[in-house]
């Protein structure tokens, strides 16, 4: 087998290789496309068996289908956890390469798991429809300006279409009358396309059991849950509640020294969009279900809104995770989940049995 170690750019690659049958060693920049691309298909040509082993990054999904085509396995690791494990404090590509490639003939390859290419391009869709999202709520904002500046105020209204019959009456000045009609078009062609995204959305969801299982929560919808499901991939890759919130950013930086404990702002290590889709949920869960809002406003007596926003939102990410480890519903999540404290429960726990 022959074993790489690629150093990965956008527009190179630092390979260091070892032949684990002849102990052949050797280094080698790529150049992309053509020259990788030529260097991996005469592997494949000689019949070798390759494993790569590469950091994590934004790029390189041309890569990723040349060698998934060429058959040959793909490593990819942790670049926070390669990088840890340095112990050299110069830094060359070639020395990034020999790293790699030591990590991996070592056993100690820090490897993560990758989504399957259905699940990224689900997450295509969903980021498209966000951003989609965005620019049309940018574009209303505008429009929201120009009414104002003609001391229009009826914020909601103003889309009806009394509200937007008066912002078209307006007599502005050219320029300004362009810019209104320009922002209505925007407006009029993304909301159509918005839709169809959500429709989308929905009909993935119909065909995804653990989505629709989630949608059963209170303030989670298709968006929310089909969210979760693409981004944690595989329920079975965390032990407990608190991996979760650590891989969704949802806890706080800690600077702890012996008595000294120091907690900060939260990592926002994770997925950005799982992360403000869970926000929003949370907030419509706390409107909607009692025990939320009791528990709610519990807290912002004593640490404030911004803060209890993210507290349910990490909640609220713990007991989607359960529901979908459990296989429960709702329902069977209030009926056998935690109930500590409650006589007659010294485990905490109820029986599923009754």
């Amino acid at each position: 087998m022959i074993i790489i170690g690629c150093d990965y750019h956008p527009g190179f690659q630092q390979i260091a290789f070892v032949d684990t049958e002849t102990g052949d060693y050797g280094e080698q920049r790529l150049e992309h496309s053509e020259g990788a691309e030529k260097f991996y298909r005469d592997l494949a040509a000689q019949g070798e068996k390759v494993r790569v082993g590469m950091e994590a990054s934004g790029h390189a999904r041309w890569f990723e289908r040349l060698l998934a085509k060429l058959t040959f396995e793909l490593w990819i690791g942790d670049a926070s956890e390669i990088r840890a494990r340095r112990v050299r404090k110069q830094k060359t590509d070639r020395q990034d390469a020999q790293h790699i490639l030591q990590l991996l003939m070592e056993n100690r390859f820090p490897k993560i798991w990758v989504p399957s290419g259905e699940n990224r391009d689900l997450r295509q869709l969903r980021w498209h429809r966000h951003r989609m999202v965005q620019a049309r709520t940018r574009i209303m904002n505008h429009l929201q300006a120009v009414a104002l500046n003609e001391g229009l105020r009826c914020k909601k209204r103003l889309w009806r279409d009394a509200g937007r019959e008066q912002l078209e009456s307006f007599r502005l000045s050219p320029w300004a009358s362009r810019r209104r009609r320009d922002l209505l078009e925007l407006l009029d062609r993304l909301t159509p396309t918005i839709a169809e995204l959500t429709a989308t959305i929905e009909q993935e969801v119909e065909q995804c059991p653990d989505a629709q299982r989630l949608q059963t929560h209170p303030g989670v919808g298709a968006l929310t849950a089909l969210a979760f499901v693409l981004i944690i991939g595989r329920a079975d890759r965390f032990q407990c509640g608190k991996q979760i919130a650590s891989y969704l950013g949802l806890v706080p930086l800690e600077d702890s020294s012996g008595p000294r404990r120091r907690l900060g702002h939260i990592t926002k290590q994770g997925n950005s969009l799982l992360r403000f889709l869970l926000v929003e949920a949370a907030q419509v869960t706390v409107r909607s279900d009692q025990e939320w809002r009791s528990k709610y406003f519990h807290l912002a007596m004593r640490r404030g809104r911004k803060i209890v926003k993210v507290a349910m939102a990490r909640r609220l990410a713990v007991r989607l995770y359960w529901m979908w480890r459990k296989g429960w519903n709702y329902g069977q999540l209030k009926k056998f989940g935690s109930h500590a404290g409650e006589p007659g429960n010294r485990d905490g726990v109820k029986s599923n049995t009754e």
